[in-house]
C-alpha cells in the first residue's frame, strides 16, 4: 500500500493524533499470550517482511510520518540534550546514513531518492520537501550534523552503541520519544548500566542473554523485538526531562475516560551492524493506540484485560501503571466475555 502521511498532528497540548483504520489494523499488538513476563523475544527483521505490517520494510514509514517529524523538531529546539554524538562515532553516523536512504529510496521510491557518484550522493525527501547534495564522509558538506541530519527524517529513536570490553555502550542518538529514559543521562553508559532499574532482567539472568545474543548480531542479521507500556494521552515525548508536564496526566483517569486516555505504547526496536564501523544501531520506533481503538478487536480486547489482570506488582510499578491500573482492569473487564 502507498504511503500517504496525513497533515501535521500533535502529541501535546490538544494531542489531535489519531489512527485511521488501516492503522489500527497493521498495529504491532505485543502481547502472544494471556500472561506477560520479560523474556528475549527478538526475531529475524529480513525484508521483505509481511505486507503491509510494521516489518514489510526496514524503516516504517507510515501516516504519522510528518506529525512525528514536526514533534521531533520541537523537542530538538527545546531540548538538545537529546542528540549527542561522542566523538569516536562519526563513522557510525554515516553508516546510518548510507543504511537508510539506502532502504527508504527501495522501499519508498515514490517519496525518496539517492543518486550516487563515487563519494558524492544527492538525496532526496519530497515528504519534508528537502534534496541535498554532500559527500559521503564530510560533515561539513551537510547542513545538519550526520546523526542529527538523517535522525530528522527517520520515526523512531536511534541508538548507536560502541562494542567494547566485553559490551555495549550508548554512545550516540537521537532521542526525542524515549518511553520515560534519556539519553542525556545514559549516553556513556554500558549495556548492563542503563538496564539497570529493570525488575527481574539481572536476577533472571535475562540481560546477560540479551547482552550475549546482541553482540553476536553480524552484518545482514538484522533482528527485532517489541516492547511496551502505558502511556496517558499520545504523548510521544515521556522523557525525565519533561516529567512536570506529562507526570500528572496519570491523576487524570477515570472509569469515564479511561477509553480516551490511556494508550498501549508499542517500540518496534530494530538491532543491526554497522559494517564500517562495527557499531550496532537500534532504532526505537513507537506506535501508539487508544485503549478505544485497541478494543475494536475482540481478540486483543480480551487479551489486554488478561495481560493487565495478571501483571506482577513490580511490573506495575516499574512502568508507572499504579495510579490507573486497577481502574483499567475495571474497564477491560467488560470486553472480556466468553
Amino acid at each position: 500500500m502507498s504511503v500517504s502521511p496525513k497533515p501535521i498532528q500533535t502529541f501535546r497540548d490538544d494531542f489531535t493524533y489519531t489512527n485511521s483504520d488501516y492503522a489500527i489494523e497493521r498495529f504491532p499488538f505485543p502481547f502472544p499470550e494471556d500472561a506477560y513476563r520479560y523474556s528475549v523475544n527478538i526475531e529475524s527483521h529480513k525484508m521483505p517482511g509481511v505486507k503491509d505490517s510494521v516489518s514489510e520494510h526496514f524503516h516504517d514509514v507510515d501516516e504519522h510520518y510528518l506529525s512525528e517529524m514536526a514533534e521531533r523538531d520541537l523537542v530538538i529546539k527545546h531540548r538538545p540534550s537529546c542528540c549527542i554524538t561522542l566523538p569516536h562515532m562519526d563513522l557510525a553516523c554515516w553508516d546510518l546514513i548510507d543504511l537508510s536512504m539506502h532502504h527508504l529510496s527501495k522501499d519508498y521510491p515514490e517519496h525518496f531518492s539517492l543518486e550516487k557518484t563515487d563519494d558524492q550522493w544527492v538525496w532526496e525527501n519530497r515528504l519534508l520537501g528537502l534534496k541535498d547534495s554532500f559527500t559521503f564522509g564530510d560533515s561539513s558538506t551537510l547542513p545538519l550534523p550526520p546523526l542529527e541530519y538523517i535522525g530528522r527524517q527517520l520515526q523512531g529513536d536511534i541508538a548507536l552503541m560502541d562494542q567494547r570490553d566485553n559490551s555495549l555502550f550508548m554512545d550516540a542518538g537521537v532521542v526525542t520519544c524515549p518511553a520515560d529514559w534519556s539519553l542525556a543521562f545514559d549516553a556513556g553508559m554500558s549495556f548492563s548500566e542503563w538496564h539497570g532499574p529493570v525488575p527481574f532482567v539481572h536476577s533472571e539472568g535475562i540481560i546477560d542473554r540479551a547482552l550475549k545474543f546482541l553482540m553476536a548480531i553480524p552484518q545482514g542479521g538484522a533482528t527485532r523485538r517489541l516492547n511496551w507500556t502505558l502511556t496517558i494521552n499520545p504523548r510521544m515525548d515521556t522523557s525525565p526531562e519533561v516529567y512536570p508536564d506529562w507526570g500528572k496526566d496519570k491523576t487524570t483517569v477515570t472509569p469515564e475516560n479511561v477509553g480516551d486516555k490511556v494508550y498501549l505504547r508499542v517500540e518496534m526496536q530494530v538491532f543491526d551492524r554497522m559494517p564500517r564501523s562495527n557499531a550496532l544501531m537500534i532504532c526505537i520506533r513507537t506506535y501508539l493506540i487508544s485503549m478505544n481503538d485497541l478494543v475494536t478487536n475482540p481478540v486483543w480486547a480480551k487479551r489486554m484485560h488478561r495481560t493487565m489482570q495478571t501483571l506482577p506488582p513490580e511490573l506495575v510499578e516499574y512502568k508507572g501503571l499504579t495510579r490507573f491500573h486497577p481502574i483499567l482492569v475495571e474497564w477491560l473487564s467488560k470486553y472480556d466475555v466468553e
